[in-house]
This record gives C-alpha cells, sequence and structure tokens, in this order.
C-alpha cells in the first residue's frame, strides 16, 4: 500500500464478492492466461512495463494512496482512467492521515469511487478497537454508488521485520482479523475488504479460510498474474499489480466490469 511509512512487506492480492444475483466475469484461471498473455507481450527488453498488466484492457483499474501522495491531482487521475481509489485513513487506534478528508472529498469531486482503508497494528490494541477507530475517522460506508466497502491492511509488520506477524499466534492473529471485520460489519453493515499476500496469511494465519467471506484485495508485483490466492479464497476483487505507474500511489485492478464496481460498491 501506498502509506506514510517505509513497510517491510512482500506483495498482495484481493477477491470478489458479488451478491449471489449478480453476473460475474470469467473465471479465474481463464482471466489469469489472458493476463499472462498480455503482459507477455508488453515485455520490453525482458522486464515488464509499469503500466497495466493485460488484464487491464478491460478491467476497471484504480489506485491506492495515503499522505505519502498529499494533495492528489484527482482530475489528472481521472483523466488517466481511474475508476476507483483506496485511501488510508487511519493505522493502530493513534493516527489519521491528515490529508484524508481532501483527498477523499476530491475524488469523488472528480467522479472517482473512493472507499478508506485502514493499515493493521494487531500488537497494539484488539481488532474491534481499531475497527471501531477507523469507522468513526473516515471507515464509515454509504450505499450511494460512489462508496466502496472498508478496508482492511494487514501485512508484514513494519516498524520490526523480525516480528512479521506482531508477535500474535496464528490463532491469535485470525481472531484478531475476525473481530475487526465483524466490528466494521456490525457499524457499517459491509464486511470489510481485506487486503494481503499469500505468503503473509500463509505465515501469520496458518493458511485459514475463516476469513473467505470477506472479499479479497491481492497484492502482487511484478508478476504477468495474482499467482495462487490465500487460503480460502477462489478469485479475488481488486489486485494491487505495482507500486507505481500512470496514477498516484500504487497501481490497482477491479476483477469486473465497470457495472459490477459500481454494483460492488453499492452493496448489491
Amino acid at each position: 500500500m501506498a502509506r506514510d511509512h517505509t513497510p517491510f512487506r512482500a506483495p498482495v492480492r484481493t477477491p470478489f464478492r458479488a451478491p449471489s444475483h449478480a453476473p460475474l466475469r470469467a473465471p479465474h484461471h481463464r482471466r489469469s492466461r489472458l493476463i499472462a498473455a498480455c503482459v507477455a507481450a508488453l515485455a520490453v527488453g525482458g522486464s515488464l512495463l509499469a503500466e497495466v498488466p493485460a488484464s487491464a484492457a478491460s478491467l476497471p483499474k484504480g489506485h491506492d494512496v495515503s499522505s505519502h501522495q498529499r494533495n492528489v491531482d484527482w482530475a489528472g487521475a481521472k483523466a488517466k482512467g481511474a475508476k476507483f481509489v483506496y485511501i488510508k485513513a487511519t493505522e493502530s487506534t493513534t493516527y489519521q492521515n491528515p490529508y484524508f478528508g481532501r483527498q477523499y472529498d476530491g475524488a469523488r469531486g472528480a467522479g472517482i469511487i473512493r472507499g478508506a482503508y485502514h493499515f493493521a497494528l494487531p500488537n497494539k490494541s484488539s481488532g474491534k478497537a481499531q475497527a471501531a477507530y477507523f469507522v468513526r475517522h473516515g471507515g464509515a460506508w454509504t450505499a450511494d454508488g460512489r462508496t466502496l466497502p472498508p478496508a482492511l491492511d494487514i501485512e508484514y509488520n513494519p516498524y520490526d521485520s523480525k516480528k512479521k506477524c506482531y508477535g500474535l499466534s496464528k490463532a491469535a492473529m485470525v481472531g484478531w482479523i475476525k473481530s475487526f471485520s465483524s466490528e466494521v460489519r456490525r457499524l457499517t453493515g459491509r464486511l470489510p475488504v481485506i487486503y494481503t499476500t499469500a505468503h503473509w496469511w500463509a505465515l501469520c494465519t496458518g493458511g485459514s479460510g475463516a476469513l473467505a467471506a470477506n472479499p479479497l484485495w491481492i497484492a502482487r508485483h511484478d508478476s504477468p498474474d495474482t499467482g495462487s490466492l490465500p487460503a480460502g479464497w477462489s478469485y479475488w476483487t481488486f489486485w494491487q499489480y505495482d507500486n507505481s505507474g500512470s496514477l498516484p500511489g500504487d497501481q490497482n485492478l477491479f476483477n469486473g466490469t465497470q457495472t459490477q464496481l459500481k454494483r460492488f460498491a453499492r452493496g448489491y
């Protein structure tokens, strides 16, 4: 994620939980082959272009930002194709992005569907406490079709590389995430999107499938596709495929059509 600090982490990815009645896109395995083929065609001198990989031709693209991006040129981002953006709102129960308000309102003003994310520090306080703090300071949701559901950024500890899992056991980590998720759902009516990497999820949750009902935001950079997804998920909703590109912050794709993106934002 584009954050205020420089975290130690591997890339991440995400899944799309559309309502049962909603039409879904092509199966994950077929889309992965398409992505691989397109990205191969974009290869230049053995390295991939830092632009939309394969899938981009048909999938809505977006980005995520934090205070690091400061005053974002939202009209410029819109002109470059941004359809959605996630903006960092909070971290633990002690930090608020000082640029959040202007970034959040600026994105909406430019016609970009936006949502807020929380950077988790599970060693600092309970999942319930951090969820409540997040919702109070930007993580709320409304079914206006312009607001994405709240998102949880759960990944490698950026403050202590020797404690990638924040000193929690696998069972305790799963419990922490479930607590955060349940509280966000209670307060907003939506399950939060979970941003993570397949490696971190296996290492720190033991490959738990307990959160598979939550939409997945998978991060994996410098790869033609998302690779294997974390346990429990059969498809991703968002894919963070690079940490730089034409849009401010990290580069992302939505696994569906623009119509499905709007439906996902509305919650049905």
